[in-house]
């Protein structure tokens, strides 16, 4: 498969209730267009992938009771995936991974079982046996939601030395270093969000000293300054995701900027809808700029386009994935009406 100057490559990860795990799609970066390649390989509830800073290898959880992290080779000339290797998670339930820049190491975290882990990349791009486990402790105050730590996602700095960690479990985002020569975490920091936020996903502003955190249970964002010599993050602001009008249950999943900087989302389920914002270069604080339907149930998760001209919704319970114009003055997004039907999509990663 040759890479059509208008075509970026996407891999899409998925629940395996009618589906086979991971498939290979194309975006017409002229037009929209999101269509299946008609590659897709078996993964076991394939709820979260990174891609190698290489491009040439893909990592995927396997989300369930007994928790692994798999590894697979991506064909350069064909971009179709080779399973390589698998490794325990240790844990229940891993929901969340990442590599770091030079691609030697891989970071995951298990929701249910509440722990961390991490493992050497080995020369061939396979996961070696893993070399560190960290177990979080505690509670917070939602009897329902927060009985036990429940770490939901693990993100490297641009700088390549910090790791962040949102405990949904705990309302705490732990920040981690790396002894590489041990091949451990160094717990550095540990920051408190307000009670029953729900801590979930985070995103690093691709310029400027920001992180945005989005929080699952109350449906907020909180942005924080991000001062990476000291890995300290300080609370700016905790705004809304939801329409001021609205009543019902809902809980937030991802969160995304715009390549450019300039602006912010955030996904609802529930209200089934995207926060956009937009970012005061100055400040970091966030502006409401509208709410918009992903034209489906449950956007667990959404893709950013590279180009930063497209927004595309994984709508997990409508079995959808939604494609959205981004207008590149005002960050808001136009529904094309293109609508690519794929059972229970969880996860969308882009080929740089």
């Amino acid at each position: 498969m040759n890479q059509q100057d208008q075509n970026i490559f996407a891999y899409v990860g998925t629940y395996n209730a009618g589906s086979e795990g991971i498939y290979l799609y194309t975006l017409d970066t002229s037009s929209g267009q999101f269509n299946p390649t008609g590659h897709s390989v078996n993964n076991q509830n394939a709820s979260y992938l990174a891609i190698a800073s290489d491009q040439q290898h893909l990592y995927s959880v396997s989300e369930g009771a007994d928790g692994q992290v798999v590894s697979f080779r991506i064909n350069k000339a064909t971009l179709e995936l080779t399973r390589m290797n698998a490794q325990s998670s240790q844990g229940n339930h891993p929901c969340h991974l990442s590599t770091n820049r030079e691609g030697t190491f891989l970071f995951a975290v298990n929701y249910t079982g509440g722990s961390v882990c991490l493992y050497p990349i080995l020369e061939d791009g396979s996961i070696g046996e893993m070399t560190d486990f960290i177990q979080h402790e505690g509670q917070g105050p939602r009897a329902d939601r927060q009985q036990s730590p429940h770490p939901h996602s693990i993100s490297i700095d641009p700088t390549n030395q910090w790791m962040l960690v949102p405990d949904l479990g705990l309302d705490t985002i732990f920040i981690y270093g790396l002894d590489v020569a041990q091949q451990k975490f160094i717990a550095h920091r540990q920051v408190k969000l307000h009670p029953a936020a729900g801590p979930r996903h985070l995103t690093f502003h691709p310029t400027a000293s920001y992180v945005y955190v989005i929080n699952e249970l109350d449906s907020t964002i909180t942005a924080f300054s991000w001062d990476v010599s000291q890995g300290e993050l300080l609370a700016l602001q905790t705004i809304s995701t939801l329409p001021a009008e609205y009543t019902g249950n809902s809980t937030c999943a991802d969160i995304h900027t715009s390549p450019c900087g300039r602006f912010l989302y955030g996904s609802n389920r529930g209200d089934d809808s995207i926060a956009v914002y937009q970012i005061n270069a100055t400040t970091g604080l966030l502006t409401l700029i509208e709410i918009v339907s992903t034209g489906g149930q449950t956007p667990r998760n959404f893709a950013v386009a590279p180009d930063g001209k497209f927004l595309l919704a994984a709508n997990q319970d409508s079995d959808n994935i939604v494609i959205f114009e981004i207008d590149q003055e005002t960050g808001r997004l136009r529904n094309l009406d293109l609508t690519v039907d794929i059972a229970r999509p969880v996860c969308i990663k882009f080929l740089s």
